[in-house]
């Protein structure tokens, strides 16, 4: 009798089993059409960048190595304006951009396409991940990360603009002026200067999802805004050496421009984890009262 009952206990053990093996199996068959549909739009994304590769390259992707790009006129007149010499307008870009691989114009074109596809596929992107979270959250944390998808993209955005006119083209002069020697001229393969331009760009563009990553860090109990205060110190030391060495001039001036919103963004990171720490506080202190 105990035989059957134990055979009887394995039998249903074993379907519990399968049966969390198959839901597991199903959630990861969610994720993949998710993730498709994902690298679908990317693809589509990056089949009109390749259509339209002209205006892309000449205008956007070359744009931080012409004098007369956005970011250089604004130093111009910035500089004009409260006279602070002509170190600060730039005139000229040194350097000249070469290729010197057989195949190295059309890699370039594919993957500056792919780049651009994935730039403009990231917030179709983020929305497919929140798909697939949402069901799994209860009601109160959906509320609570309803606007996940447009604070995610919008930050992206912000970052992506802030990277490609301040950081990019501050970066792309700096490097392009700096020299060891005069008998060593600067000659830019291609390749170098988009990987360049790109993780400028698209680091920025996520250094800027920092709120949002310190949102989840703390709703894991992962972040406290205590800690960041402990570390905001070194966080401005960092900020500031960042900010030093892509400027162009050693004015404090530009120095603060660059590095004034990654200061904002920090605050504006502790702000996030204490609004969540408060929260948790509370709710635990509603749980405890009943």
């Amino acid at each position: 009798m105990k035989e059957k009952k134990s055979l009887v206990d394995a039998i249903k053990q074993k379907g519990k089993n399968l049966e969390a093996e198959m839901s597991f199996f199903d959630h990861l068959e969610i994720l993949r059409w998710h993730l498709l549909r994902s690298a679908v739009a990317i693809i589509i994304f990056t089949i009109l960048s390749f259509v339209f590769y002209d205006f892309i390259f000449d205008t956007i992707i070359m744009g931080p190595k012409k004098p007369d790009f956005w970011t250089y006129r604004m130093m111009c007149k910035i500089g004009s304006y409260f006279d602070m010499g002509p170190d600060f307008c730039i005139k000229e870009i040194p350097g000249k951009i070469i290729n010197t691989e057989l195949a190295g114009q059309f890699t370039l074109q594919l993957n500056s396409s792919l780049l651009t596809g994935v730039v403009l596929g990231f917030p179709y992107l983020l929305w497919e991940l929140w798909r697939f979270v949402k069901p799994a959250l209860h009601d109160n944390e959906r509320q609570s990360a309803s606007g996940f998808v447009l604070y995610a993209t919008l930050l992206f955005i912000l970052g992506i603009a802030f990277g490609y006119f301040l950081v990019a083209p501050l970066s792309v002069n700096f490097l392009s002026n700096y020299t060891v020697s005069n008998v060593i001229e600067n000659t830019i393969t291609v390749d170098s200067y988009l990987s360049t331009v790109a993780t400028l760009t698209l680091g920025t563009g996520v250094v800027f999802e920092l709120p949002i990553i310190i949102y989840i860090l703390s709703k894991l109990g992962i972040m406290t805004p205590q800690f960041m205060r402990e570390k905001r110190r070194y966080a401005i030391v960092l900020i500031l050496i960042t900010a030093a060495i892509v400027t162009p001039t050693p004015d404090i001036l530009t120095m603060l421009t660059v590095s004034f919103p990654l200061f904002m963004l920090y605050e504006l990171s502790i702000g996030v984890s204490k609004n969540v720490q408060k929260k948790k506080e509370k709710e635990e202190q509603e749980f405890y009262s009943n």
